[in-house]
């Protein structure tokens, strides 16, 4: 078993099931099968040390895997943590697109951002031989996009990024920088920010964009006044309720990091009796349609969305002629509207 590792041939299913000690048809559903099946087909345990097993011997769903580098399928496998965002949705819309026109496929999967499920998913996009990945959950740590590179498996990252991968994304660090120029023009010096998710490139770099900025312009704000949470609106509305406890004066503005969780924080202020836009100004992130049809319209940072997943499918094209392409940024831009478009209040009551 360890001369198959160490390259004397290919690792197969049977290879695995004689040094687990199980029968060839469990791993086979361990690996291959969707979750509900994989977790009839073994406890918990054995899943995990198939899994592991697996990837220390570096074994690949198709047992032809060179054809990734050799023989082109014309399919591209799309992974993102959820189709019901609208944002993913309508990159996949333009990654669908661009992969027509160059006589392409492509199909989704979702991973609900969990890093084993997001495992599973690539490896059963690699036994429908595709020809390369185009990621959208990539976590900042990039454990697994060095497991990618060791197998030699093409892949680009789209919409987040990770340091030293080919990626298209929106120069998130730039739009963070506008949202903070705005509020300051608007005369907002008490500010407080919904971060998102620690893990993702885009709350790092919209939150550093932000602070950075707000810092240069003579802001002061404290890490108490950033609040991580969920990336929807449950985590947004979650984290304005804290901001509005926190005992601290209340702020004037909230930037949060995208739209869904934007709404979610207009929500608890509403249910606080404050009014958007005058009490509290908001702003989100991704221009969403949804942005604009608000009541109270809400300001957003535009970001090319179909063509951030258009500038993807160029970069995996780049990556399968052998090349190694620079990551990708496309400008964003801000979208004023009634949530943040009048002056800061002179005066604001503490909590």
């Amino acid at each position: 078993m360890k001369e198959k590792a160490d390259g004397g041939g290919t690792v197969t299913l049977k290879d695995l099931a004689r040094e687990l000690g199980v029968h060839p048809s469990t791993v086979s559903r361990v690996l291959h099968s969707g979750s509900d099946v994989a977790k009839g087909a073994a406890s918990a345990a054995t899943a995990e040390r198939v899994r592991e097993l697996a990837r220390k011997l570096g074994y690949s769903p198709d047992p032809q895997a060179a054809s990734l580098r050799t023989r082109r399928t014309k399919l591209l496998g799309v992974i993102v943590p959820r189709l019901s965002d609208l944002v993913l949705a309508i990159m996949y819309e333009g990654i669908d697109e661009a992969s027509a026109e160059v006589g392409y496929s492509a199909f989704v999967m979702n991973s609900r951002d969990d890093p084993e499920e997001q495992r599973r998913k690539i490896d059963l996009m690699l036994a429908r031989r595709v020809d390369g990945l185009i990621i959208g959950d990539a976590h900042l740590d990039g454990g697994l996009l060095q497991e990618l590179t060791d197998r030699k498996v093409p892949f680009v990252l789209m919409n987040r990024r990770v340091p030293g991968y080919p990626s298209a994304t929106c120069d998130d660090v730039v739009g963070g920088e506008l949202v903070a120029s705005h509020l300051w023009e608007m005369g907002h010096r008490q500010v407080a920010v919904i971060a998102g998710e620690p893990y993702a490139s885009t709350a790092i770099d919209r939150t550093a964009g932000f602070l950075d900025c707000w810092r240069s312009l003579g802001g002061t704000i404290s890490d108490d006044d950033v609040v991580w949470s969920k990336f929807d609106t449950a985590g947004g509305r979650e984290a304005g309720e804290k901001i509005l406890a926190s005992g601290k004066p209340r702020p004037t503005a909230i930037f949060a990091v995208n739209d869904f969780a934007a709404i979610g924080a207009m929500g608890a202020l509403r249910s606080h009796g404050l009014t958007v836009g005058q009490d509290v100004a908001v702003v989100g992130y991704n221009d969403t349609s949804l942005a604009a049809e608000l009541p109270i319209p809400l300001t957003s940072v535009h970001s090319p969305m179909a063509d951030i997943g258009r500038t993807a499918v160029q970069l995996i094209q780049a990556v399968l002629k052998g090349e190694k392409p620079e990551p990708a940024q496309l400008k964003p831009t801000l979208r004023v509207r009634e949530s943040s478009a009048a002056r800061a209040p002179a005066e604001v009551d503490a909590n």
